[in-house]
């Protein structure tokens, strides 16, 4: 079958989110045909190119979300008119009603409130060649005030005031750009048999427009809810942005779930952010990440470990990895255990980690005061923070294999990648109760709360006395990633869905004999599946139009497109 894979800063750049997690799923459904639809994130990332592609892709349209040219589209009156009808409707509908109740028949009709206006966007889009102009003029501005200010808006939606105002107007500027895209013809999305978004939000919104125009079936993997990520990464707007933004990001994950054939979370603590926000259970399908477990496979299969007396932590040095209260726990664990050796192995994320890593760099120091075991010998001090590339840790193999137990001290995680590496392993692990640690450790290690250093020392001290129940945990935990975490269950998972979506949906091709007339009943759903009963004798033709061949990939031209200079 032909597969729209829809992306959202991530495949086919060389670097961006779930990169590598596309790129399994691609190669590894070689016997499918991928065209991927994806939206850059910034100049730079376009710059640095793609990755080498499958002969399974048949092309690649790009567009960028970060820039945006204004189109030159003037709209008449009667376009004029519609433009405020359908903006004003999206407005009220993020200004009245409780956010994230999904409860209730206000909720259903705000939901279809949203949704109308959304779809009356898209298809003002259509018809007059694009939005830019439009959403930054100043009667999307005059719109979003007269909803903040009518009867039945919440509280902090009628605090709005100018400047709140147009930062939530840039923003619905930003976020609803792929609306003016020219993706959704019959020869584009309109011609898969499936949209796959590989995220939420934006990357959701071609798929949503492909199924209401062309009746597209549409599926929708997250393995980090973007819902979620909105609220996390959004602390320093004023109190009307922030409750008008999460409306929006609410609304639009309302409307996705409602129209998506099928959801596949990562894991249960995903399925519940989806299931508040309306998905239906029935459509849920938790699919875990693959994971390639190749890399780790000479050390999940050796039985000794380099050093029992050794913790490691592996990660992002950021501050959700509360490296702080690792620390503490580590000097209550010397207290019991004089001879254990903290490794901590990762690089700094931005600005922020580079900082947060010189100040746990700092309070090692003063934990931890150069010890040295004789008059005459060189203090060293037990915590070491190294790279993987470094002489000491070349690979991330390495890494987890130079000691006895991984440590993970997260206040915020979703899908833990890092736990899973250390399960390939065979390393016993002892990590904080957040995001979806438990269901991913199912037993095989050791749970405390966050923020906790002494429980999480206490822990540890339990392993480090115990071998046995280390090597024990250790062997469950890599007989658990085997059989739940690998790239194979993964895509063997996709596989399945993706037939059981075109099983349930009709076939939206028409079926001509050789005299040209169309044969009625002709296309089974098992005519997207390569096999004996698929007959040659007939040609099949996309609806309203003459079959596509697919081609090298290309770039496309968006309606707003990239300055110049700029690649992908």
């Amino acid at each position: 079958m032909r597969i729209g894979l829809l992306t959202e800063g991530g495949y086919p750049y060389v670097s961006g989110d779930a990169r590598l997690w596309c790129d399994r799923l691609v190669r590894g459904l070689e016997q499918h045909e991928f065209d991927i639809y994806a939206l850059s994130r910034s100049e730079h990332q376009e710059d640095e190119g793609w990755v080498q592609l499958p002969p399974q892709v048949g092309r690649v349209i790009t567009a960028p979300l970060w820039t945006a040219d204004d189109d030159g589209v003037v709209y008449g009156r009667r376009a004029r008119r519609r433009f405020a009808e359908s903006y004003g409707e999206l407005a009220a509908a993020l200004c009245e009603g409780a956010v994230g109740d999904t409860s209730g028949e206000s909720s259903a009709t705000e939901a279809d409130r949203f949704a109308n206006a959304l779809y009356g966007l898209a298809e003002l889009a259509r018809d007059e060649g694009g939005l830019v102009g439009a959403l930054r003029s100043e009667t999307a501005v005059r719109a979003l005030e007269r909803a903040c200010r009518a009867p039945g808006a919440r509280q902090t939606a009628r605090a709005a005031r100018v400047p709140e105002l147009l930062a939530v107007a840039g923003h619905l500027e930003r976020a609803l750009r792929p609306l003016s895209l020219d993706w959704y013809e019959d020869d584009g999305l309109g011609a898969v048999d499936l949209c796959h978004a590989t995220s939420g939000g934006p990357a959701a919104l071609p798929g949503l427009l492909a199924h209401h125009f062309c009746g597209v079936p549409l599926l929708v993997t997250e393995y980090g809810v973007r819902l979620r990520t909105h609220y996390l990464a959004d602390t320093e707007s004023p109190p009307a942005v922030r409750s008008l933004l999460t409306a929006f990001h609410g609304r639009l994950a309302t409307e996705t779930y409602r129209r998506a054939a099928v959801v596949t979370p990562g894991n249960t603590h995903a399925r519940r952010w989806q299931e508040r926000c309306g998905a239906d259970r029935a459509k849920l399908r938790t699919v875990y990440p693959g994971m390639d477990a190749a890399r780790f496979t000479e050390v999940g299969e050796s039985a000794e470990c380099v050093d029992p007396d050794t913790l490691v932590w592996v990660g992002r040095v950021e501050p959700a990895k509360d490296l702080i209260s690792l620390l503490h726990a580590f000097a209550e664990v010397r207290k019991e255990e004089p001879k254990t050796r903290l490794r901590i192995v990762g690089a700094p994320t931005g600005p922020e980690g580079a900082a947060y890593l010189g100040h746990c760099k700092a309070l090692a120091a003063q934990l931890f005061p150069d010890e040295a075991e004789g008059l005459h010998a060189v203090g060293d001090n037990p915590v070491c923070f190294e790279e993987i590339g470094g002489p000491e840790v070349p690979t991330l193999a390495d890494a987890y294999a130079a000691g006895a137990i991984t440590v993970l001290s997260s206040v915020v995680e979703g899908f833990p990648i890092t736990l899973v590496e250390a399960m390939f392993c065979g390393r016993a692990t002892v990590s904080t109760d957040v995001g979806a640690v438990v269901e991913v450790i199912g037993g095989t290690g050791l749970v405390v709360p966050p923020r906790n250093p002494k429980a999480l020392a206490e822990a540890c001290v339990t392993l480090l006395r115990d071998s046995e129940r280390r090597e024990r945990l250790g062997a469950a935990a890599r007989a658990r990633a085997l059989e739940l975490f690998t790239v194979e269950q993964n895509i063997t998972a996709f596989h399945s869905i993706y037939l059981e979506i075109v099983s349930h949906t009709p076939v939206r091709r028409v079926v001509l004999d050789n005299t040209g007339e169309p044969l009625p009943f002709a296309a089974p759903a098992e005519a997207h599946v390569p096999g004996r009963w698929t007959e040659h004798s007939t040609r099949v033709v996309a609806r309203g139009g003459p079959g596509w061949a697919a081609g090298p990939p290309v770039r496309a031209t968006p309606p707003f497109a990239a300055p110049e200079g700029a690649t992908g």
